[in-house]
């Protein structure tokens, strides 16, 4: 039994599936559907470090249940697993097995690239080790901060990602965009929805990567904003997109980049940058600014054709933060910058309540690299038994009813208001 079969023949998994198959066999969860039956959603990630193994049993069972992903977007562990999906095949195939292969042989332990210094420091940060510890351990890597701006090049991650891109065909930003736009057999809307027509170009599979540009201040959605950072773009490996997006701030270097575009009027078109452009770009984590980017398929002024999934990672809001430590006022005021901004549009547009599940990751750690296949199984599967649990809850007649006074709403709002008179 190979190791991801070990994944997938987990007692939790199978009583996830088989709750979906009596449950939720014939249920409708879009209006896009091809010639096989099969229903697309567009599905956004969140990040969460090593825990991005549990969105992988999310998507495992969504796609058993028949569900196909159009558009896929995340950040940083949320960034990867949508990147693979993306290169792995056209939309309309399934991926997650595949994914997890990959996955469950990730040798994360390698990816804490550091030196000596740097690795001791990770793991008693990661160890919860006493104040006395972690001061004689920091004390040790101050000359990594202070030269590299980071703990660990991440040089291990990106060359095992692009290992991985380059076996199943993708070494070009190129390649990767003409994968998303193949059409699968059939694609098109119910007959019943009368109101709207697909145009080949909503037909088209769409990435959505979050990096965070630190040097202009820019939430950078990739590969959409790529050629802003390197002038030719379409022969850049969309490996470098991840490794940009998954900067930890001090535990990865932070990723450079030094062929950006001279355009003026694009940056201020997609980036809205109007300041001195850059020549060096700095790139962190993009969960500084948008660790779950829900927003990035949304069209207020409409009936969505699709949903827009999200899966999150861990529990949210469930309990205050206890800070009586600097290490916990740090963590604290990293999280509330990561999650302040999703949180509020989600506030903003409360129908994204009926689209977003929580996976509860109980008390794994995001940043255990040297985690055991025995926890990465168990997130895993709870990943699949959060999936099998929001399938048999949403209902897309209800949501959409929900957005269509939503979006009735909205059309009113934009209305022009009569020119006042300056007289």
């Amino acid at each position: 039994m190979s190791i991801a079969q070990t994944y997938i023949n987990h007692p939790d998994v199978l009583k996830a599936l088989r709750t979906v198959k009596s449950e939720c066999t014939g249920k409708e969860y879009s209006d896009i559907v091809d010639a096989s039956d099969h229903q697309y959603v567009d599905l956004v990630m969140e990040g969460g470090g090593v825990l991005g193994i549990a969105l992988t049993g999310y998507t495992y069972v969504l796609e058993q249940a028949g569900i196909r992903f159009l558009g896929v977007g995340g950040t940083s562990a949320g960034s990867i697993n949508a990147l693979m999906i993306a290169a792995l095949g056209p939309p309309g195939q399934a991926k997650s097995e595949r994914l997890l292969d990959i996955l469950s042989r990730m040798p994360m332990e390698t990816f804490i690239d550091g030196d000596r210094d740097a690795q001791d420091f990770s793991q008693a940060v990661l160890e919860k080790a006493g104040m006395v510890k972690l001061i004689w351990k920091a004390s040790q890597i101050i000359d990594n901060l202070k030269e590299d701006l980071g703990l660990n090049p991440g040089t291990a991650f990106l060359n095992w990602l692009k290992k991985e891109l380059n076996d199943v065909g993708v070494t070009t930003t190129k390649q990767l965009l003409n994968q998303l736009r193949t059409v699968a057999p059939g694609l098109g809307l119910r007959s019943t929805r009368k109101d709207v027509e697909l145009s080949e170009t909503d037909k088209y599979g769409d990435l959505v990567m979050i990096a965070a540009d630190i040097t202009t201040e820019t939430k950078v959605i990739f590969p959409k904003m790529a050629e802003l950072y390197w002038c030719d773009y379409e022969p850049v490996n969309p490996a470098y997109f991840a490794r940009a997006s998954m900067s930890i701030p001090f535990f990865f270097h932070p990723f450079t980049v030094k062929d950006c575009s001279p355009n003026r009027e694009r940056w201020k078109e997609l980036a809205r940058y109007e300041g001195t452009l850059p020549k060096r770009v700095m790139f962190m984590d993009g969960g500084i600014m948008s660790n779950f980017p829900i927003n990035v398929f949304h069209q207020p002024y409409r009936i969505p054709t699709a949903p827009t999934f999200g899966a999150k990672i861990g529990l949210d809001g469930i309990e205050p933060a206890e800070i009586t430590k600097p290490s916990q006022l740090l963590g604290a005021v990293f999280d509330a910058a990561r999650h302040t901004l999703d949180f509020d549009f989600i506030k903003a547009n409360p129908d994204y309540k009926h689209l977003v599940k929580m996976i509860d990751t109980g008390s794994h750690h995001w940043l255990n690299f040297t985690m055991s296949q025995d926890d990465k199984i168990d997130l895993f599967a709870r990943g699949a038994n959060a999936a099998a649990e929001f399938l048999c809850t949403f209902d897309w007649t209800q949501y959409k009813t929900i957005r269509k006074g939503l979006a009735e709403a909205f059309q009113a709002s934009v209305v022009k208001e009569p020119a006042k008179s300056l007289g």
